[in-house]
C-alpha cells in the first residue's frame, strides 16, 4: 500500500510522467499504469480523506470479483471429523478415508482432489504457537534417529544409539553414544548430561519412551517409578511431550538434526572399536559444534549464550550422584519367590499371591509391599538361580529341610544301634537318600509312641527277616511281634541227586 500512496502522490501532486514515477518508486511502468487506471475507475480524489485506511483503499482499487458458483453434485467431506480421526489413529491414511468417503458417495471427489481439499483445509487449521523459553528452565531430551556402528573384536557390528539434549534458551547441546536404550543407560546418560551442563534445570522434557513413561497419556502420563525417583534426587520435574507432537520438543528435534549433520556425518569414515573411543570423538566435535557461531547472529554461539544466560540460572547439582536403581512390579508365586531379572528371590510366605514392588541396584534387590521393605537380597548374576532366606519359609518347610541323612542316622542312634542300622539300610536302599526321608520320618513318629526297647527289638526283627521299611516296622509293633523270640532259621536240607559228589569226593 505504501507504493500505491507514493505513486498517487507523485502523479497528482508532482505531475510526473509514468516513466519518472516508475524510476522513483522502483516499480515497473506497467505497474504504475495499472495503478493509475484503477484509481481513475475508482474515482479517487487526492488527497485521500482521513477515513480512507489501507483496507478501504485496497478494496477500492482491487475489488474482489464474485466467485462464480459452479454447481457441483459432489458433497464436501467433513474435514474436521476426518482430522480428528487422524489425530486419534496414527496409522490412518488419507487413502483409507477417501475409500470410506467414496463408499458413502460413489460420485464424490477423486482421490487427488480429495487430498488437495484436505491439505487446503489442514493448512488453514495448522497454526503454530511460538514457544518462549526462560533461562535454565527446560532441558529437552531425545534419541537421535541415526546410530554409530561399533566394531567388536569378533567381527560383529553393534549399532550404538545416540542420546541428544539441548537447553531451551541457548540450545547448548550434549550428545553421547550408549550401548542400548534400556533404563540403566537412559538414567546414566542423563546424569552425564547434567554434569556436562554443571547444574540442574527445572524441567526435563523427554519423549514418551517406555524407559521414562510407563503409560502415555495426553493429559496425565504415568512416569516410571525409577524415573520419578531419579527426578526427585535431582529436584527436577519431568513433563513428557505429548504423543506424536514433536513440536513440544522442537529444540531437541533441531539439535538432533544438527548433531546428525555435524557429528555423525563427520564420523562416517571412522571405524570405532569401543564406545569409549566413539564418545571421545563425539566430545571433540561437540565442542566445535557449540562454539560454532549462529547463522543469523554471527557474534554469538551456543557456548557463549549458555555461559551468559542459561548457566547462571541452573540450580546446583546434588552432592552425590544418583544411585542407579530400577523399580519394577512382580507377583509372589506359590513358592513364596518372585521372578526378577532371570532369577528367583524369596519373600515372607505370608505374601504369596500379592503384588510387590522391586527396587534393584547393581548390587542388591529390595522388595517392598505397600511401601514397606519386606526382603533384601544380594543380586544374583546367574540365570534361574533361587536366592532364599530361611526365615521366609513356613515352619513346616524349615523343619523338613533341616533333616539330612546324617542327622536322621544320628537321631536313630539315640534310640539304639539297631534302629540306626535300620535307618541306614533304608537310606541306602533308595536311588537317592531323600527318597527314604518319609520312611525315616515315619520311624521317628513310631519312636514317639513306643519305648526305645520295643523300637530296638522291632529293628532287630526287621533287619533279621529282611523286612526293611516303615510299614514292616509298624506291623511288627502293632502285632507285638517284637516281644516274640525269633525262630531259628530252618536247617538247610540237601536233596539226594546223582550229580551231587558228597564229602567223600574231596578226601
Amino acid at each position: 500500500m505504501r507504493k500505491i500512496h507514493e505513486i498517487l502522490r507523485l502523479h497528482f501532486e508532482q505531475k510526473l510522467g509514468q516513466r519518472q514515477i516508475a524510476r522513483s518508486a522502483n516499480v515497473s511502468q506497467s505497474t504504475v499504469h495499472d495503478y493509475l487506471v484503477r484509481a481513475e475507475h475508482a474515482n479517487l480524489a487526492w488527497p485521500l480523506a482521513e477515513d480512507w485506511d489501507e483496507t478501504r483503499l485496497e478494496v477500492a482499487l482491487f475489488p474482489s470479483a464474485p466467485a462464480a458458483e459452479r454447481p457441483t453434485k459432489q458433497p464436501l467431506p467433513d474435514f474436521a471429523a476426518l482430522g480428528q480421526q487422524r489425530e486419534q489413529h496414527r496409522d490412518l491414511t488419507l487413502e483409507l478415508l477417501w475409500e470410506e468417503y467414496r463408499q458413502q458417495h460413489p460420485d464424490g471427489f477423486s482421490y487427488p482432489h480429495f487430498c488437495k481439499l484436505y491439505r487446503r483445509w489442514r493448512k488453514q487449521q495448522d497454526v503454530v504457537l511460538r514457544q518462549e523459553h526462560r533461562p535454565g528452565e527446560k532441558l529437552f531430551l531425545d534419541w537421535a534417529g541415526a546410530t554409530i556402528p561399533i566394531y567388536a573384536g569378533d567381527g560383529t557390528v553393534h549399532a550404538a544409539p545416540l542420546f541428544v539434549s539441548a537447553l531451551g534458551v541457548s540450545s547448548y547441546t550434549y550428545a553421547e553414544a550408549v550401548p542400548n536404550q534400556q533404563m540403566e543407560n537412559w538414567l546414566k546418560v542423563q546424569m552425564n548430561a547434567l554434569e556436562f551442563y554443571g547444574g540442574c534445570p527445572q524441567l526435563l522434557i523427554p519423549d514418551n519412551t517406555k524407559t521414562g513413561v510407563s503409560r502415555a497419556c495426553l493429559y496425565e502420563p504415568d512416569l516410571n517409578p525409577t524415573y520419578q525417583e531419579f527426578a526427585a534426587h535431582y529436584h527436577l520435574a519431568v513433563m513428557p511431550a505429548r504423543p506424536r507432537k514433536p513440536r513440544d520438543k522442537a529444540k531437541v528435534e533441531s539439535a538432533v538434526q544438527v548433531v546428525q549433520r555435524w557429528i555423525v556425518m563427520c564420523l562416517r569414515h571412522r571405524r570405532f572399536l569401543s564406545l569409549a573411543e566413539c564418545n571421545q570423538a563425539i566430545r571433540e566435535l561437540l565442542g566445535q559444534l557449540n562454539q560454532r557461531p549462529f547463522r543469523k547472529r554471527r557474534d554469538e554461539s551456543r557456548a557463549s549464550l549458555f555461559a551468559k544466560v542459561d548457566r547462571p540460572a541452573l540450580r546446583p547439582l546434588p552432592a552425590q550422584r544418583y544411585d542407579l536403581s530400577q523399580w519394577a512390579q512382580a507377583r509372589v508365586n506359590i513358592d513364596y519367590h518372585i521372578a526378577f531379572d532371570g532369577n528367583f528371590y524369596s519373600v515372607p510366605y505370608t505374601l504369596t499371591g500379592e503384588v510387590v514392588d522391586v527396587r534393584s541396584t547393581p548390587a542388591t534387590v529390595e522388595i517392598f509391599h505397600r511401601s514397606e521393605r519386606v526382603a533384601s537380597h544380594l543380586r544374583s548374576r546367574g540365570r534361574n538361580q533361587p536366592v532364599t532366606q530361611a526365615d521366609h519359609r513356613p515352619k513346616s518347610h524349615q523343619a523338613h529341610l533341616e533333616w539330612t541323612p546324617s542327622r536322621m542316622v544320628e537321631w536313630a542312634g539315640k534310640v539304639g544301634p539297631h534302629t540306626a542300622q535300620l535307618v541306614q539300610r533304608i537310606l541306602e536302599a533308595k536311588p537317592h537318600p531323600e527318597m527314604g526321608y518319609r520312611a525315616c520320618l515315619g520311624l521317628i513318629r513310631l519312636a514317639r509312641k513306643h519305648s526305645p526297647e520295643r523300637m530296638e527289638a522291632a529293628a532287630v526283627r526287621a533287619i533279621t527277616t529282611g523286612a526293611i521299611g516303615y510299614r514292616h516296622v509298624k506291623s511288627i509293633l502293632e502285632n507285638r511281634l517284637d516281644s516274640q523270640p525269633l525262630a531259628p532259621p530252618p536247617p538247610r536240607i540237601t536233596p539226594d541227586h546223582e550229580n551231587l559228589r558228597g564229602p567223600e569226593y574231596f578226601q
